[in-house]
């Protein structure tokens, strides 16, 4: 007689492989060409670390040195995270708020991958029937993050004929008395995205005594106008600004905590991105909320305790932090967001050349372009995913399909990556897509 077993795997977390960007772009990659002697172009993920001109600055590495050399950071770390470091990432995003934050607003975490798992987690925690509302295009990690917290995902809109705005309207429609966090992100993953003045709300005409004024204003409505709805709603805004100052056009980044008080604000960030070194693992959550709304409503002490529970960020990494943003100059971040403009730059151009790819709007920050193909110019190719597969196949050029992110039929594509090697790759996908043309 056959035995029974009381366990079973989870069919939404045997799923993960095939909607998470790891997954997807390891499965891809599976399909290379190994006679194909060319370098691999990987425009597929938002790792930039691999080409010299992102190397991170040399007082950042400084730093993590003297931090292991001083044989003082070989302990454990209080689950929040150290107080110096905690101290330094509220003074750090202080500078860009109307109001200063404290360390006790600061909760550091092993990459901004886990702030988002302990979140989610201790919402679900606090509530079982609760949702959330997540951009669509957005970051699947959520998503795979609320599955595993068994935590309700509804998809709002972002309107690619509008700069991918958010669609509040519809976000309104979506929400009820469960809905508990709304998710932005800022500037965007995947769709290089920075929220503007047209964010659904007019500014009145400027005067030339209040010509700054006005224009501040304008460069925030966009986030007024998410705070207020968040506020009607009764809900927390998430603001993922892992990408924060990674901006080259005419549009600024403003901080979604700049609105913490008309709604409460729970902003998720990390050194991976601005410093280039996603593998030191280090993020955090902050609360924007000068009016402790989310201390009265017991969410931080949910927080709190999801951290007791996890693992710590590694502690001579958390002791670097000080030093790290005392002591990186302007200039390197500078020459970061140079080479970034330059590449959205050669990128926005070279697609417009391919007849059979739509570029909506050119970049504006992070470092991604969604783009839409038009399938009806193609041969033998019938969505996104064969698409990037065949061309990984053909051409050693990887890149994202948009169903991963929530588009079919589009593609993410990455431009952090030197320009020779920016433009070597999309003139492959150029020359691919051009072969598999419908011939007239």
């Amino acid at each position: 007689m056959e035995n029974k077993w009381n366990f079973q795997g989870n069919g939404e977390l045997k799923a993960a492989p095939r909607i998470t960007i790891r997954g997807v772009l390891s499965n891809i990659m599976q399909n290379l060409n190994k006679d194909d002697q060319r370098p691999i172009i990987p425009l597929g993920h938002g790792d930039p670390s691999a080409f010299p001109c992102f190397r991170t600055s040399l007082s950042a590495e400084d730093a993590i040195v003297d931090s292991v050399r001083s044989g003082k950071f070989n302990c454990y770390s209080p689950s929040v995270g150290i107080l110096p470091a905690r101290r330094a990432v509220a003074d750090y995003l202080s500078k860009d708020l109307p109001y200063k934050l404290s360390p006790d607003d600061v909760y550091l975490t092993i990459g901004c991958t886990q702030a988002i798992e302990v979140l989610l987690t201790a919402i679900s925690l606090s509530n079982p029937v609760a949702n959330i509302l997540l951009p669509r295009p957005g970051f699947p990690f959520y998503d795979v993050r609320a599955a595993c917290s068994n935590l309700e995902v509804r998809r709002y809109d972002l309107l690619p004929e509008q700069g991918w705005e958010v669609d509040l309207e519809a976000l309104e429609a979506l929400a009820d008395e469960n809905t508990v966090a709304m998710v932005i992100i800022n500037p965007g993953n995947p769709c290089g995205n920075v929220y503007t003045s047209q964010h659904l709300k007019k500014v009145g005409q400027r005067t030339p005594t209040a010509s700054f004024l006005f224009m501040l204003i304008a460069y925030m409505t966009g986030f007024l106008s998410i705070a207020e709805t968040a506020r009607k709603l009764g809900i927390i805004v998430i603001a993922d600004e892992v990408y924060d100052h990674l901006t080259f056009a005419s549009t600024p980044f403003v901080p979604m905590g700049t609105f913490g008080s008309i709604a409460p604000v729970l902003t998720l960030g990390s050194i991976s991105k601005r410093w280039i070194v996603p593998g030191w693992r280090l993020g955090w959550i902050v609360t924007c909320d000068p009016n402790a709304i989310l201390q009265q409503t017991g969410i931080m002490k949910s927080i709190t305790g999801c951290l007791e529970v996890s693992s710590d960020a590694p502690t001579f990494i958390q002791a670097a932090i000080p030093q790290i943003i005392e002591n990186t100059k302007e200039d390197f971040f500078l020459k970061t967001v140079e080479i970034l403009r330059g590449a959205a730059d050669i990128c926005f151009d070279i697609l417009n050349e391919i007849p059979c790819i739509t570029c909506p709007s050119k970049p504006e920050g992070s470092m991604f372009v969604m783009v839409k193909l038009n399938l009806s110019l193609l041969d033998d190719i019938s969505d996104d995913i064969e698409f990037s597969l065949k061309l990984a196949r053909e051409e050693s050029v990887i890149v994202l399909p948009g169903v991963t992110v929530g588009l079919k039929n589009w593609l993410r594509i990455t431009f952090a990556c030197d320009h020779s090697s920016l433009e070597d790759g999309l003139g492959r996908i150029k020359g691919f897509c051009e072969r598999h043309a419908k011939k007239e």
